[in-house]
């Protein structure tokens, strides 16, 4: 599991929730401040069109499974605990939860977009998502400028005489972030910031702190509670806000999810997750036939409960990462059987990106790769795509 996603929220807005339906772990769930104290690590799933069958094969995962064609690969999910206003001034969890937080690739924020809890998770009336939405960017600026303000003083004592270069000394300040100096002087000419710290206001080091933190801490929100009709009206005002147009938005009903997979379980249902349909194959009261019935009717409304969405939004479309299947292009199996593995890598990743992850002894020893497919030589330089069947070919 190369990717990690940090699931974060305020409190009683279905964190905890989403994160069960999610993983199907036990977490405590409750409508009060720090139902999670601890930061929860569980598995989940994202979707991939199984490769196999384009071979005539039936595949036998080593991970996950595969369920009718589909793949399911497993991905880290972190519940992070403590957002609360001031966190990135200590309060609450404070430092803590900005170091769990930071740990994440991919950050997916749950609001309750039924405004049915307050910023501090108290119950309300018509409370207005965007401040939630405010709420969490705002703590993760204040953080990323505090840490940008120290990068900036890092430069103003580098030793006299010595050519500096803010790039740099930035990136090194915020390489926790996972940025480098490339990536900061191209975020400083697009911000027209400009390359002299000096120059810069309060306004801009905002300015810049937002656009890094945005570039480097990628946010999903899982618009959660959609299956009540307040929500859904303060969707449509929210997408439409041009403020928002940065940000990606799934609906969501955490609780529909985990109802569908218990009923899947206890063989009331025939449920994939993240389907947009289901089928009763067992028999249950009559309460639990209504309850079905309605999540039925929100299912066939939205395309499915959101939960699978958000993971895979969040991944492929915000993080752009793809699925790489090991192949072999003689067909050849092992004992083991075939199609074992399925990897998600970073977008633009390459033969030799591939070769690496699998193991540096392979990629110290790459020749090249094979498209499966086609049975074409790759070079460890070509761009690899989502779903590629490739063999490496290697001397170790």
């Amino acid at each position: 599991m190369s990717y990690k996603i940090g699931l974060v929220g305020k409190p009683s807005v279905g964190k905890s929730s989403f994160f069960n339906a999610a993983t199907m772990n036990d977490v405590p769930e409750g409508a009060y401040p720090f139902t999670t104290i601890d930061p929860s690590v569980g598995e989940a799933y994202v979707r991939v069109e199984c490769a196999a069958p384009e071979f005539d094969e039936t595949c036998t995962p080593s991970v996950g499974f595969c369920d009718d064609g589909t793949r399911f690969v497993p991905v880290k999910l972190v519940d992070v605990a403590g957002l609360i206003p001031g966190a990135h001034e200590g309060k609450g969890l404070g430092n803590q939860f900005l170091t769990d937080l930071n740990e994440a690739d991919v950050l997916v924020h749950v609001v309750d977009f039924s405004g049915e809890t307050d910023l501090e998770g108290e119950p309300t009336e018509d409370h207005d998502p965007r401040e939630d939405i405010d709420f969490l960017e705002n703590e993760l600026d204040m953080w990323y400028l505090d840490v940008l303000e120290k990068g900036i003083e890092r430069y103003r004592s580098g030793y006299e005489g010595e050519e500096k270069k803010i790039e740099e000394d930035l990136a090194e300040q915020m390489s926790a972030f996972k940025t480098n100096k490339d990536e900061i002087k191209q975020i400083l000419l697009a911000t027209d910031a400009g390359l002299d710290p000096e120059e810069w206001d309060e306004k801009t080091k905002e300015r810049v702190a937002r656009e890094i933190r945005k570039r480097t801490k990628p946010i999903v929100i899982a618009a959660n509670k959609m299956d009540k009709p307040a929500a859904q009206e303060h969707y449509d005002d929210v997408t439409a806000d041009p403020d928002y147009d940065h940000l990606t938005f799934v609906p969501t009903s955490a609780h529909a999810e985990k109802a569908l997979k218990q009923a899947d379980e206890a063989g009331v249902v025939d449920y994939q997750p993240g389907a947009s349909a289901f089928e009763i194959v067992g028999d249950p009261s009559d309460e639990q036939a209504a309850g079905l019935e309605r999540i039925r009717e929100y299912v066939e409304a939205f395309d499915g409960t959101g939960v699978q969405a958000v993971l895979e939004s969040a991944l492929f479309d915000v993080m752009g990462a793809i699925a790489i299947f090991p192949g072999s292009a003689n067909g050849r199996s092992d004992s083991q059987g075939v199609f074992r593995d399925c990897f998600i890598l970073p977008e633009e990743s390459t033969t030799e990106d591939f070769a690496y992850h699998l193991h540096s002894d392979i990629g110290d020893g790459l020749l090249h790769g094979i498209d499966c497919r086609s049975n074409r030589q790759v070079g460890a330089d070509h761009e690899l795509g989502h779903r590629d069947v490739v063999e490496i070919v290697t001397t170790n």
